[in-house]
């Protein structure tokens, strides 16, 4: 039997609409964030947390928890995802 590769868990646990528009706003919020914590850390800091506080909440619209509690790769996974879903003509 064939381990699913980490973007298809990812893409199997965020399938409610609501949850993929949430991430698809919070996780270049947490990303940017990292950056713009080094101009202003009050901006930096409240992008990063309204960004966490998006992804949790599609997980309550999603039913489960975040993939990165299983895997810490998942931090990584979801820009991935973001990306992929930015330059794909299919986003799923």
């Amino acid at each position: 039997m064939d381990t699913p590769s980490f973007l298809e868990t990812y893409r199997v646990k965020h399938q409610h609409p609501i949850n993929r528009a949430l991430h698809t706003v919070g996780i270049p919020m947490i990303v940017v964030s990292l950056g713009v914590v080094f101009w202003d850390w009050r901006w930096g800091l409240g992008l990063f947390v309204l960004g966490w506080v998006l992804q949790f909440a599609g997980h309550v619209f999603e039913g489960n928890t975040p993939a990165f509690f299983s895997n810490p790769i998942h931090l990584v996974v979801g820009p991935v995802w973001w990306v992929k879903k930015l330059f794909s003509r299919n986003p799923r």
